[in-house]
Formats: C-alpha cells, sequence, structure tokens
C-alpha cells in the first residue's frame, strides 16, 4: 500500500519515542529509516525499525544518550554513549564539513553505538554536501570465515559515495557476506527457501533452509574476497574503538549494547579538481547511456518522487501499533 513519506516518517519518530528514545534519536532514526526506504533498501528500513524499537525497550540501546566528541588534527572522535550511531554522526557532521573545508579531508572515528542499518546512509549525507567518502562499520558474528563454520565476522558492510553536480550521488552500500542478516530472518519468517551460497546451518553445513540458517552462519560474497572485504571493515571498525564482532553481543537479543565501530574517511574534491563532481556526472552517464551499467544510488523512478513510499499493509498496521503503544495501554486496548 502507497503511504506518504511524511506519515511514515511520524510514526518511526512517534514510535522510537514510545520506545524511549529522546526526540533527537528518534528523528535522526526516523530519517535513517526513511532514507533506506527511498533507496529501495526495505530490509533496513520500516521492517528494522523494529530491531531498535527492541533495543531500546531492552535497554540495549540508551535512547537518552549524548554522544561525546572529541577533535584532535583532522580525526572527529565520538563515544556514542551506548546509543544509535546516527545522533554522534548528525551532531559531528557539521564537524567533518569544517574540516574537510580546512584541511581537504577528515576522518569520524564512532565507537560505543548500536547497529549501523544503512551504512549508505553516512556517506550519502557527506556525498550531498560535496565530499567523496568511504565508511566501514562490524556488527556481531554472524559470518562463518574458515573451516569452522562458525560465526566468525559481523556482515561488516562498506560504503562509499561521491557527488555527482546536480546529480544524485555515486552510493555503494553493500554488506561483506552474499545477503543481509535481516533478508534471511525475513525468509525464516515467510518460510521460503534461500539462495545456495548464502549461508551454513548450525553444523556448517551449506542450507537452502532460512530457518536452519538464522540458526547457522552467513557466508561472504566471492568466497575468500567478501571474507577479505570484511577483514578490512573489522579493522576499521576496531580502529574507531568498536568491540571485535565475535566479543560483541547480539543486537537482536538481551539488554547489552554491541558496541560498534564505524570510520568515515571524508575527502573534499576540491583540494584535487573542484571539477570532479561534474567530471563523474557526465562519465556515469555516459557509462548508464552508451554501455548500459547500472550506475549504484540512482533512485528508481516511481513512488519515491511522489513522496510516497510502498509498504507492506501488514507492517505498516504494525507501525501504527508502535507509534501508539502507551496510548492503547492506557485505553485498555492490547
Amino acid at each position: 500500500m502507497l503511504q506518504p513519506v511524511a506519515v511514515v516518517e511520524r510514526l518511526c519518530i512517534q514510535a522510537a519515542q514510545e520506545a524511549g528514545a529522546a526526540e533527537a534519536a528518534a528523528a535522526a532514526l526516523a530519517d535513517a529509516i526513511i532514507h533506506a526506504e527511498l533507496r529501495g533498501r526495505s530490509s533496513v528500513g520500516v521492517s528494522h525499525l523494529f530491531d531498535y524499537l527492541a533495543g531500546l525497550e531492552s535497554g540495549a540501546i540508551n535512547g537518552a544518550a549524548v554522544p561525546l566528541i572529541s577533535v584532535r588534527g583532522g580525526i572527529i572522535a565520538c563515544d556514542a554513549g551506548k546509543g544509535i550511531p546516527h545522533t554522534g554522526f548528525l551532531e559531528a557532521v557539521d564537524t567533518i564539513l569544517d574540516v574537510a573545508g580546512t584541511h581537504g579531508c577528515a576522518v569520524f572515528l564512532q565507537n560505543n553505538s548500536y547497529t549501523c542499518g544503512e551504512l549508505g546512509y553516512f556517506t550519502d549525507r557527506l556525498a550531498e554536501a560535496g565530499l567523496v567518502s568511504l565508511a566501514a562499520a562490524n556488527s556481531p558474528a554472524l559470518m562463518a570465515v574458515g573451516s569452522s563454520g562458525r560465526r566468525v565476522l559481523g556482515t561488516n558492510p562498506i560504503s562509499f559515495a561521491a557527488p555527482t553536480g546536480a546529480q544524485q550521488p555515486f552510493l555503494i552500500d553493500q554488506a561483506s557476506t552474499e545477503t543481509a542478516f535481516v533478508a534471511v530472518r525475513e525468509a525464516a519468517a515467510a518460510g521460503r527457501a534461500i539462495p545456495a551460497g548464502w549461508a551454513v546451518d548450525s553444523q556448517g553445513e551449506p542450507t537452502t533452509d532460512s530457518r536452519a540458517a538464522v540458526e547457522g552462519s552467513l557466508l561472504p560474497y566471492g568466497d575468500h574476497k567478501g571474507a577479505n572485504m570484511a577483514l578490512v571493515a573489522e579493522v576499521l571498525a576496531g580502529l574507531a574503538g568498536g568491540l571485535w564482532s565475535v566479543d560483541a553481543p547480539s543486537f537482536t537479543e538481551g539488554s547489552a549494547s554491541p558496541e560498534i565501530g564505524m570510520t568515515v574517511l571524508a575527502i573534499n574534491p576540491r583540494f584535487a579538481d573542484a571539477a570532479f563532481p561534474l567530471r563523474l556526472g557526465a562519465h556515469l552517464d555516459r557509462l548508464s547511456r552508451d554501455y548500459q551499467v547500472r550506475i549504484p544510488g540512482r533512485r528508481p523512478e516511481g513512488t519515491a518522487g511522489k513522496g510516497e513510499l510502498e509498504i507492506d499493509s501488514g507492517l505498516f498496521e504494525k507501525l501504527q501499533s508502535a507509534a501508539q503503544k502507551n496510548t492503547n495501554r492506557k485505553s485498555g486496548q492490547a
């Protein structure tokens, strides 16, 4: 069903506040959820919001966290205070832009946060402000690497974005696994099989059974090449001060924060070539037009441009209920 973006965003904010998020955190989280939906990343959109709501209610997310930010040279460090990563980033984004505007580059290091959701949210924000950016983060261990078949690395996404003049930024955002954990979990909830090569079961055996995959481990894309990229993300997350994936508590169970790390490298292209965004935009147009290359980050034509989102009716009703939780309790409704 189609719903106005403004309505969905308002309900996301209300649901987050009902779950215990402060106003700023609720607004930041809703902004990230809507960004994911507009980009066609529904697996980390409204459906993923409920992981954050559960984290807020369990205490795994500190909804009132006040990020602690310090600047040393070109490095902006942030302790998220066991809150969501978006709040600390938005608090620091003006400083990132100032440092990159003065020195040509900036590094944002954030630790002690909940998982990032759509990592492209962060790089896209910087690309829209004119910066070329690369981000990496880790997550609690979900991926099997090596012969043990045991979870050792997270989905460990990497995102890259660059401005392209008047067009939408060039944006890549991908996990180091064949697919996101939330996609496997959705398949399990619906009783759908998953493609071969996505996961192994709890015994380390390949499986297409989504329920067995949830209990087992995800697999890296491209075998050792994906595992290598996951290790790169792990190193950068560790540099930011985050827990290693194998040490991070689950983001779906318990009341402990996974204390994730995220590193964002930001480069101001004006220090190299002021015309770079326009040159890149023209080059990407040529690749798309003459070679039929799919350009990452370009939003498909459709409802997003009309201010509407396609939301599953059951999911929308669930969101409405979450946004009215305390109201329902007070009125005696379930």
